[in-house]
C-alpha cells in the first residue's frame, strides 16, 4: 500500500494548515496518510528524527514523505540515515531550507553538512514547493533543492510560509501542488 507521512513545521500540529486538507486527499486516492505530532518548542534533530524513524518504520518505494519548513530538514537528515540500498518513492518539500536561517535553535539540524549526492540516491523524486514572499525562507534553498537533488522546483506567487491559523484570511489551509506531487511520483 502506498502511504505517506506529513512532518509539519516548527510549532505545527496534524492539524495545522495545509496537513488535514492533503491528509484527506491522499486517503481518498488509496494512501494511509499519517501526520504524527512533533515535540511542542524549538525542534531538535535528537527528538525528531527518530520520531520520523518510527512511524516510516521499513521504507519502501510506495513510501512519500511531506514536509514543511523545519521538517523538510528532518526529511533530508531521516534520508541520509537510510541504509544503502534502502529507497523512498519521493519526498516533497515545503518552504524547505538547506541552513540555520540565522535562528541558532535550527543550528543542531546542521552540525555536519548536508550530503546532497548521497540524499538523492534515497528517493526517486523531490519535489520542492517555495513562495515569492516566503518572510523565513529566500528562494534560493529551491534552487539548490533543484541542483543538488535534481528536485522539481514549484514555485507560489504570495503564499508566504505556507501556513498560519485557519482564522486568519491569508492562511494557507489547501495546497493542491502538494497532493498532485505525490500522485505524479506515485504513477
Amino acid at each position: 500500500m502506498k502511504r505517506a507521512i506529513i512532518v509539519h513545521c516548527w510549532d505545527g500540529y496534524p492539524e495545522y494548515c495545509w496537513y488535514p486538507y492533503v491528509k484527506k486527499e491522499l486517503e481518498a486516492k488509496g494512501f494511509a496518510v499519517q501526520v504524527p505530532a512533533f515535540p511542542e518548542g524549538a525542534p531538535n534533530l535528537n527528538t525528531w528524527l527518530p520520531i520520523l524513524k518510527e512511524v516510516a518504520g521499513v521504507p519502501d518505494e510506495d513510501t512519500y514523505l511531506i514536509g514543511h519548513s523545519v521538517g523538510c530538514i528532518t526529511i533530508l537528515r531521516y534520508l541520509e540515515s537510510l541504509s544503502a540500498g534502502q529507497k523512498i518513492g519521493g519526498a516533497v518539500l515545503v518552504a524547505g531550507f538547506t541552513d540555520n536561517l540565522g535562528m541558532k535553535e535550527l543550528t543542531n539540524f546542521f552540525t555536519t553538512d548536508i550530503p546532497f549526492r548521497e540524499i538523492r540516491k534515497k528517493a526517486n523524486h523531490f519535489v520542492a514547493i517555495h513562495s515569492d514572499d516566503d518572510p523565513y525562507v529566500p528562494l534560493k534553498h529551491g534552487d539548490i533543492f533543484k541542483e543538488k537533488l535534481g528536485a522539481e522546483l514549484i514555485i507560489k506567487h504570495n503564499f508566504k510560509h505556507f501556513s498560519g491559523p485557519v482564522d486568519k484570511e491569508d492562511s494557507c489551509v489547501k495546497l493542491p501542488n502538494v497532493v498532485e506531487s505525490v500522485l505524479k511520483m506515485a504513477k
